[in-house]
């Protein structure tokens, strides 16, 4: 069999969905230029749209497709609006992403736990359009914490614990309704290797606590990228954070882990140190307008193939593909595809 495939979130968003305030939830376009939608017809917009990317994503022969995260102005901001003591209205000037820029950002002023359930209803939508399995995410504690501000908690940490058990709840409700693949994402872990290792693998752990061994528990982490297409002068994590954090994953109760390899590779020796976790390798830049060949993206993967056995190793994106627009992202998740059929693995090689 070939190797899988998946997609890691952000997908194109057509050209008719709404484009939302990220703080507020908005509306600023919608399907009829200049006008603005009713409540039932921006979620039939948002409707329509999953039901598209999804079905995309399966008719270039992704394995794994995701909801294309479409409803989100903001993929950690979504999830923050669903929480108790989130106020999207009360703006803080914060240092984010260990120092790498300032952003002025909604605060945390109360006590956080889950609301009403939100991603099941999108789960549901997206898992309509294709008989795949499809794959929903959510934005970790740590990475919330840095892209949102608090006047409730003492420390960080226990802003985490909190953080960790309000999105439990809802990653449980998903998996009680029946998604298989849940993907947290915590590419904050790159940028506070310290704070990973001291408290956030826990929290990671904290997030799928109770998630049966039938879903697949991911995470994902990747080190930066920049705000706009083939930029280049933009402050990356230190490469060698992902050897720094692999034990800790690796001992966690995480099934899956999602790290970039296309825009800077690795010393792929890393991936030995997966005996049980499987890797979602990037192998297709998600910030550059290069498509890869076939060839270069099977060639990188068969390499990966003597350091981790096939039934370990997933093909994907870096990142998400929101930044590319909708040619680029089909044309190198076709590249993609292709060379994962063009990889016949065995087992490990070597």
């Amino acid at each position: 069999m070939p190797l899988l495939t998946t997609c890691i979130g952000s997908y194109p968003k057509p050209p008719y969905v709404p484009r939302m305030d990220w703080m507020h939830g908005g509306l600023e376009v919608g399907e009829v230029e200049g006008a603005a939608l009713s409540p039932e017809e921006r979620q039939a917009a948002f409707d329509r749209a999953t039901r598209e990317v999804v079905a995309e994503q399966a008719a270039i022969g992704i394995d794994i497709p995701t909801d294309g995260e479409v409803r989100r102005a903001n993929y950690i901001h979504y999830h923050c609006g669903h929480l108790e003591g989130f106020e999207p209205d009360r703006l803080t000037l914060c240092t984010m992403r260990g120092g790498a820029w300032t952003a002025v950002v909604p605060t945390f002023t109360g006590k956080i736990t889950a609301r009403a359930p939100f991603l099941v209803r999108d789960w549901e939508v997206a898992q309509a359009a294709t008989e795949k399995p499809v794959k929903l995410t959510a934005p970790g504690p740590l990475t919330i914490a840095d892209s949102t501000s608090n006047t409730f908690y003492p420390d960080r940490r226990s802003w985490c614990v909190d953080l960790a058990d309000a999105l439990n709840v809802e990653i449980r409700r998903l998996a009680e309704a029946g998604c298989r693949h849940i993907q947290v994402d915590e590419p904050l872990f790159a940028r506070l290797p310290d704070e990973a290792l001291d408290f956030g693998v826990e929290n990671l752990e904290r997030c799928f606590h109770g998630v049966p061994s039938s879903v697949m528990r991911t995470m994902h982490m990747c080190c930066g990228y920049p705000d706009k297409l083939d930029e280049t002068d933009y402050v990356k994590a230190d490469p060698e954070i992902y050897r720094r954090l692999a034990s800790a994953v690796e001992a966690s109760i995480v099934d899956a882990v999602s790290i970039e390899d296309a825009h800077r590779h690795n010393d792929l020796s890393l991936l030995d140190t997966f005996s049980r976790t499987t890797v979602i390798l990037g192998v297709v830049e998600i910030a550059s307008s290069r498509v890869e060949t076939v060839d270069e993206i099977a060639a990188r993967l068969r390499a990966a193939l003597d350091h981790i056995d096939a039934d370990r190793l997933i093909a994907a994106p870096d990142c998400g593909l929101i930044m590319l627009g909708s040619e680029l992202a089909k044309a190198k998740l076709g590249r993609l595809v292709e060379a994962a059929r063009a990889v016949s693995p065995g087992s490990r090689r070597g």
